[in-house]
């Protein structure tokens, strides 16, 4: 049976943009894909909305995905801040495993200030999809918290990758690779993160 998988978009852009979509296709070739629209997106507002309130649209969203798919197993897959609210999902939703493309580890790019403490709380397995490039979440500093993390962690890095995961072009043509290909080495780490976990969650 094909998991169920909420995918969640980042804060600056909905379900709809050709980002979210083209993953959300690439995803489907794993489970059932439903998405997200925080409140303010749909409202046409530019701020997110406080992290209360954005956890219970999620919660909300969930419990809905599940009654629509009756499947062995859950995951949440979000975009930046999508990712990030997904945590917090996860520590009241019982899912079986979280997928963050491009956490926002550093508020606003600033190493001082880290969201970090939801990842220590973490009860559930993370995989990290990270660009090398991306200023919100330096690698030095995520692997200082994942050792610390209670919960199997893995990190899938994308060499040259910004915060959306995109390799500048003159890096792909010198590697002969195409950004293509770079999307497909992400989907095949989420594979095997997904194919890995249990078939259900306690």
């Amino acid at each position: 049976m094909k998991p169920l998988i909420l995918f969640a978009p980042g804060a600056g852009a909905p379900s709809s943009h050709p980002w979210m979509q083209n993953w959300r296709t690439r995803l489907s070739e794993i489970g059932h894909v439903e998405t997200i629209d925080y409140d303010y997106m749909r409202e046409g507002r530019k701020r997110p909305d406080p992290l209360p309130k954005l956890i219970a649209v999620h919660r909300e969203t969930l419990v809905k995905a599940r009654e629509k798919h009756r499947s062995a197993r859950t995951f949440l897959i979000g975009k930046s801040m999508g990712g990030r609210v997904g945590c917090h999902v996860s520590l009241e939703e019982k899912v079986n495993g979280l997928i963050c493309l491009g956490y926002p580890l550093c508020a606003m790019g600033d190493r001082s200030r880290l969201r970090d403490d939801i990842l220590r709380a973490l009860t559930t397995p993370i995989l990290f999809v990270q660009g090398t490039r991306d200023s919100l979440c330096p690698l030095d500093l995520l692997d200082r918290v994942r050792v610390e993390m209670k919960v199997p962690n893995f990190l899938h890095a994308v060499e040259g990758g910004d915060h959306s995961l995109r390799v500048p072009k003159g890096q792909l043509q010198g590697a002969s690779k195409t950004q293509e290909n770079i999307d497909q080495d992400i989907l095949t780490a989420i594979c095997k993160f997904v194919d890995q976990l249990p078939p259900a969650a306690d």
